[in-house]
């Protein structure tokens, strides 16, 4: 059988670097999947969603089969929000991860992310209550934040008319979706609701727009998927006022993070973001959180929607949910 040359295997030997089982499918796929559509107008936020989307598809194929999924538009005080839930079981009460997707907050939608939300629910036997919020740069900060906080408030009391415990709530996200849990997190707190919240679950998370730590400065040529360029761009687009990217809900390792729930960081190893977990944690541990950081060697961003070829990806998300379990189990109410 002959080889089939991988491009990204050369660039990793390049620099020294190994790549986790399933990563060189994973990158290469992607990548193949962008050179596709080389001809798209990226600058026009519809095209470059809609190619994400197509991209995107063949990695939130198959995994778990639900009990029941919901599709819902909620009406809040923030405007009209779409929520999809996945319920595993038929049980009344579920614990729940509400869970914000990445993309940059300009892209990605519930789609992109449904496979990754049903894996959670499956392996933690909790509902996932996927929240997709406006994106960027028809919708800047703080407007993800009003709407995300809007949902959790709604859930946190009840109102929604789901099987869901209100009293074990965790909130997490990947990449920008990590950066708008955590800021949401801090907004329930500064309103005195910071106890709505058990946990957050925090995917390869931007808490630092300055992009200037040492994985900015090695990975930034993005031969792993994510480059520093795009990440700058994606920091502009969600600010929409340059003036506003020091805020402490913008940048959450500028943040006093006193107060929040116990925290679960998940880090790659090969990905520009590497260095913001880190000092994330730092923070959090500083400020006297329960915080507890993972890193999996050989990853790259993004590596969670591997599932389907990466052990790594098993692996990360077996530990999210043994962590989460253990925390719904500690908020059990009598």
């Amino acid at each position: 059988m002959v080889e089939i040359a991988s491009p990204v295997r050369e660039l990793a030997a390049a620099h020294g670097e190994t790549l986790a089982e399933g990563m060189e499918t994973f990158v290469d796929a992607l990548t193949r999947g962008y050179e596709e559509h080389a001809d798209a107008d990226f600058g026009i936020p519809a095209e470059r969603r809609r190619v994400a989307s197509l991209v995107r598809a063949p990695w939130t194929r198959g995994g778990p089969v639900m009990h029941r999924s919901i599709n819902r538009i909620v009406p809040t005080a923030a405007g009209r929000i779409p929520i999809r839930v996945h319920l595993p079981t038929d049980e009344t009460a579920l614990p729940a991860l509400l869970y914000i997707h990445g993309g940059g907050w300009v892209m990605f939608d519930l789609d992109t992310h449904d496979r990754l939300m049903r894996e959670y629910a499956a392996r933690t036997g909790c509902a996932v209550v996927g929240i997709d919020y406006s994106l960027a740069p028809e919708a800047v900060f703080p407007r993800p934040i009003l709407e995300i906080s809007a949902i959790t408030r709604a859930l946190a009391r009840g109102r929604l008319d789901l099987p869901v415990d209100p009293g074990r709530l965790i909130l997490g996200g990947d990449s920008a979706g990590a950066n708008l849990a955590v800021a949401t997190a801090l907004t329930l707190r500064d309103a005195g609701m910071g106890e709505a919240l058990a946990g957050l679950l925090l995917n390869y998370g931007a808490f630092d727009p300055r992009c200037d730590s040492a994985s900015y400065s090695r990975f930034g040529d993005g031969r792993y998927l994510l480059s520093a360029e795009e990440m700058h761009g994606f920091w502009a687009a969600y600010a929409g006022d340059p003036e506003l990217l020091d805020d402490p809900l913008l940048a959450p390792v500028e943040a006093d993070l006193a107060g929040l729930p116990s925290t679960l960081l998940c880090a790659t190893e090969y990905d520009v973001l590497a260095d913001d977990s880190e000092r994330l944690y730092r923070g959090l541990q500083q400020a006297g959180v329960n915080a507890d950081l993972r890193r999996y060697a050989g990853t790259v961003h993004s590596f969670l929607e591997a599932v389907s070829v990466a052990p790594v990806a098993e692996t990360a998300l077996d530990d999210a949910a043994a962590w989460m379990r253990h925390i719904f189990k500690s908020n059990r109410r009598s």
